[in-house]
């Protein structure tokens, strides 16, 4: 399983926390009330690929392109050296959105999608297009459309403006957009003493492992936003539970678990990024796969028996059961014993319960 490359933000502090920064060919959808920001975010993220070679593609809906120059250069970001050579805008002037999904991005995308140069795409903001249309279901297609659509190019960014009900955590207006992006990051402020205290949290991030917290973000002329987050897990803990898993995968060859399952458990020892134990995670996850429940000795037997040789490598030295099939082998007419503990003899089959995976492998050994 190869990891999709990460295309950085720019955004400071956010790429920390969503895994290096998005994946290409994605949307993300940046939400909030009228002066937290979006616009800033906007033209930092374009900054950030047109300082690294990339071309960049500003759709306005409202702003014509001088203001927004303006306003860059305002923020620090001198967008004017790359304007018609690197950075292009298109803005829509009129209400006609259906014409503009339709027709008109269709065309541009169209013209530039052969370029060989990585593009990203600015669509700032969404709210005129959402609030020309009423009906639901046609703002849905249009807006699904419009994000299949700039995608083609490279990864887009998104704004657009909420305005959320007392007791609202999100604006009922953007429920759709969000939706319909691949992710969202919510913009909040809150008035604290004298000042306003703004922060950013990410709602949704489709095949990432993001952050979950509350994040505090600043302006900073010259650098623009600055999230105020720290890396979800130190280079130092990246391999901290390797043992455990190695431990587990054995376990879980032992028990007859197919290829695909050991393959799954690899692939999780790989990604393991949280900073707590993956114990509880691994025991939940053997009980769904049928290997923690009251099991037999027959049971194991068959499962070990029924397994495709597997590509895991496994300790031997942690593995006891060969010793005594070699000694079975040896001597094939020797009557079996009874255990000292109880009539092994029995035709009942003795039921081992496992309660977590140290016992279950010493019970194996």
């Amino acid at each position: 399983m190869n990891q999709e490359e990460r295309i950085p933000t720019g955004i400071s502090g956010l790429d920390r926390v969503i895994e290096g920064g998005v994946r290409d060919n994605t949307t993300l959808l940046v939400v909030g009330s009228s002066g937290t920001g979006k616009s800033t975010f906007a033209m930092q993220y374009l900054t950030y690929g047109l300082e690294h070679g990339e071309n960049a593609l500003y759709i306005s809906m409202e702003e014509p392109p001088e203001q927004i120059l303006r306003e860059a250069r305002m923020l620090g970001f001198n967008l004017d050296k790359f304007y018609e050579k690197e950075l292009f805008f298109f803005h829509s002037k009129g209400k006609d959105f259906v014409k503009l999904v339709d027709e008109q991005l269709p065309a541009l995308v169209e013209a530039n999608k052969n370029f060989s140069v990585k593009t990203r795409v600015v669509i700032d903001p969404l709210t005129p297009l959402i609030w020309a249309v009423d009906d639901k279901q046609e703002q849905r297609e249009i807006i699904t459309k419009l994000f299949y659509t700039m995608k083609q190019l490279g990864p887009v960014l998104i704004t657009t403006e909420e305005h959320a009900a007392p007791g609202e955590t999100i604006g009922e207006d953007v429920l759709i957009p969000i939706y319909m992006s691949d992710g969202a990051v919510h913009l909040t402020y809150r008035p604290i003493g004298g000042a306003f205290n703004r922060a950013l949290e990410i709602v949704k991030m489709r095949a990432t492992r993001h952050g979950e917290e509350v994040y505090p973000y600043i302006f900073v002329r010259g650098i623009g936003v600055v999230v105020r987050t720290t890396p979800l897990v130190s280079a130092e803990d990246m391999r901290k539970y390797d043992d455990l898993f190695d431990k587990a995968i054995r376990t879980a060859a032992d028990l007859g678990a197919s290829e695909t399952v050991l393959e799954r458990l690899a692939y999780v020892k790989e990604n393991w990024s949280y900073p707590f134990s993956p114990k509880e995670t691994l025991q939940i996850f053997f009980e769904s796969q049928g290997l923690t429940d009251a099991l037999t000795r027959e049971e194991i037997a068959r499962r070990k028996e029924e397994s495709a040789p597997s590509d895991v490598q496994l300790n031997v030295n942690d593995l006891s059961s060969t010793e005594t099939t070699e000694s079975a082998e040896a001597v094939p007419d020797e009557p079996v014993e009874a255990a000292e503990d109880g009539e092994a003899g029995d035709d009942e089959e003795d039921l081992i319960e496992i309660n977590d995976l140290r016992e279950l492998e010493e019970m194996l050994q």
